[in-house]
């Protein structure tokens, strides 16, 4: 007993001592910082988290996708854009089409009222003409027959509304007449037409030549 008992003996603090260093182990332990809230696994609030950033991302429409979504109906609106353009192009160059095409057929109808009114007023002339050639054959005085030459060419032209503007003795008018020159005159008031030097007329209501006139003036 004498060796072995001396060796075990020094061993004897050492298995004191280590329920000691485990209790200082558990204190430890205890008092490191843990995060979160107390109670709760880290790992759940990591997973309360990531619902939380899914609905902001969900709120403001904000995903990793949006800018190529946002580029496609961009394109999706120019191309729309595009289309409505072209449909109004397409629909301007009609109208003009169609505007042409009425200006060039009211120009042909105008043309061809003209020509009928034109062939048919000569038709109406031609018998003046034959009078005309018919005074010219005749001997003597050919006088009467002018007169009446000249009376079926002013039926004529009354047919198509053309009608003598009438001015001696009537009052100066700056719309039917021209003063070619002022001549006193005590017996007529004064801007009364004296004296007609060249007939006017009117065509279907307008003046298309005045009257050159002489209107009395006081002295």
């Amino acid at each position: 007993m004498s060796s072995e008992e001396n060796k075990r003996e020094p061993e004897r603090p050492e298995e004191a001592e280590a329920p000691e260093v485990a209790e200082e182990a558990r204190e430890d332990a205890s008092q490191e910082p843990v995060q979160g809230q107390p109670g709760e696994d880290p790992g759940s609030q990591e997973d309360s988290e990531a619902p939380a950033e899914e609905e902001i991302a969900a709120q403001t429409g904000a995903s990793e996708e949006d800018p190529e979504e946002d580029l496609a109906a961009l394109r999706a609106e120019l191309e729309a854009a595009r289309l409505e353009r072209d449909e109004y192009l397409d629909a301007l160059r009609r109208l003009k089409a169609e505007f042409e095409n009425s200006r060039k057929r009211q120009e042909r109808e105008r043309s061809r009222l003209l020509e009928t009114a034109s062939e048919r007023l000569v038709v109406e002339l031609l018998p003046v003409l034959d009078n005309l050639d018919r005074a010219l054959e005749a001997e003597g005085d050919i006088r009467e027959g002018v007169r009446a030459t000249r009376d079926q060419l002013a039926d004529v032209l009354g047919n198509e509304g053309l009608l003598p503007i009438a001015s001696d003795g009537q009052p100066f008018d700056p719309n039917v007449h021209e003063a070619v020159m002022g001549q006193p005159s005590d017996e007529h008031e004064e801007g009364t037409v004296l004296l007609t030097f060249e007939r006017g007329y009117v065509l279907n209501g307008k003046p298309i030549r005045p009257a050159k006139v002489v209107v009395a003036r006081q002295g």
